[in-house]
């Protein structure tokens, strides 16, 4: 059955990719897979194998990638990808020696695929369950990994219609699993081979904290161009310049998300000298969807990044990021940060904004991401259903800044104490 099911996807894949970019890009990409490793593997070399579905997942794969590489340089490493939103964002990641997409899984594209790697090790992130890999890498005796993984009741593994299919998960050599629930679940189907370890993407943020971009375009818009500290009111008065109340900052917003946020500094007037600064760095960047952030914000002082002038910079009322790769290193000009993707299929990063010490909104769409509940419980964290919702924290906020500084710090200690999972994988696998 699981093969057929492959089989049909494929073909719908195949015929979507005479219609759509982005599948033609990843159909393009997986009937090339094959040839790529077969032009750039190393046969004399030992390769260890991280899958990541796409950029989320990456980044959770990351600090096991960069430490591997620190201190076992005697290790190739090899990362694929399911999705052109992190094949195409991270083809060039210097931190691999091979990227490349992953083909279908179909057992002759597994049998092809590993052949032509032949993988020490693998490890997949958070929620790639391959079964015609798996089985094969076990087969074959190659340990596998799956890291940062999470289970709930409703996946189809604990289903009495899946319970065929979660014989994949008896391929894995050992789960690192993010919370105990995960570890019970399995072990209702016999899996014990677990450690509750953590996410990883919480030692991803802190490096990127570490590692944050200067930023001198949103440094100019913020009216901050002498001290490294942006927080710091005094270099605004000895610049001439006047701080403004606090700057929003979105992040990997759709539409819906905006709609609320706009509508809310529109109607409470707070742009203008002095007042609140915006910035938007929306998930989706194509034209459209930029010009219609632009025109729900018609009547102010619009700039977009890649559009620099440093006069204008300093005028404007709202920054539009309408490039990548910024958004971790943005959110530590942040009074206050919203995360998009919680009025759809689910939301973006909110730890990438924690980690900053900041309080952070979110939509409803949040069961599924641990690390949202755990910074809503905490109370650094806010989710919010409707307009009215974001308008009655917000105007909470404008009367006490201080409760911003509070929850702000409650994030970041959250953040902070749910970090170590790469040291206790790390120290299980004895590398």
């Amino acid at each position: 059955m699981y093969n057929f099911v492959i089989f049909l996807y494929s073909c719908g894949v195949a015929i979507a990719s005479l219609f759509n970019e982005k599948v033609r890009k990843m159909w393009r990409g997986e009937r090339e897979a094959v040839r790529t490793l077969k032009e750039k593997v190393d046969p004399q070399a030992q390769y260890v194998w991280f899958h990541a579905a796409s950029l989320g997942e990456f980044e959770q794969g990351r600090p096991l990638m960069e430490r591997l590489r620190r201190d076992h340089p005697e290790y190739k490493i090899l990362l694929t990808f399911f999705s052109p939103s992190g094949y195409e964002v991270r083809k060039n990641y210097e931190g691999a020696d091979i990227v490349c997409y992953l083909p279908l899984d179909t057992i002759g594209n597994a049998r092809r695929f590993l052949r032509a790697v032949r993988p020490v090790m693998a490890f997949f992130i958070k929620y790639e369950f391959w079964y015609n890999y798996l089985h094969i890498l076990k087969h074959r005796g190659v340990p596998v990994y799956s890291v940062s993984s999470i289970f709930r009741p409703n996946q189809v593994f604990f289903r009495w219609y899946g319970r065929q299919y979660s014989r994949v998960l008896k391929c894995f050599t050992r789960f690192f699993v993010q919370n105990e629930q995960s570890r019970e679940l399995l072990k209702t189907i016999g899996i014990t081979n677990v450690d509750v370890v953590g996410d990883t993407r919480f030692d991803r943020v802190l490096q990127i904290r570490e590692a944050a971009q200067k930023l001198e375009r949103v440094e100019w818009f913020r009216q901050y161009n002498i001290a490294d500290d942006p927080d710091d009111d005094l270099v605004f008065a000895y610049a001439g310049f006047t701080p403004p109340a606090g700057v929003f900052v979105a992040g990997s917003s759709w539409p819906p998300d905006e709609e609320i946020f706009i509508r809310y500094f529109r109607e409470k007037q707070l742009f203008g000298y002095g007042k609140w600064k915006m910035i938007i760095a929306p998930h989706v960047i194509d034209e459209e969807h930029l010009q219609l952030i632009e025109k729900q914000l018609d009547g102010f002082k619009v700039v977009r990044y890649t559009r620099y002038d440093c006069n204008a910079f300093e005028a404007a009322d709202v920054l539009v990021v309408d490039c990548f790769g910024l958004l971790s290193s943005i959110y530590r000009f942040a009074t206050v940060c919203y995360v998009g993707g919680g009025f759809g299929v689910g939301i973006h990063n909110v730890v990438e904004a924690a980690v900053w010490g900041k309080p952070v909104f979110f939509g409803p769409n949040n069961q599924r991401f641990m690390e949202a509940q755990e910074l809503k419980n905490c109370g650094g964290g806010i989710e919010i259903g409707s307009y009215d919702d974001f308008a009655r924290q917000m105007d909470e906020f404008a009367a006490n800044p201080q409760a911003i500084a509070s929850r702000g710090k409650i994030a970041a200690e959250c953040v902070s104490r749910r970090s170590g999972a790469t040291e206790r994988i790390f120290s299980y696998l004895g590398l």
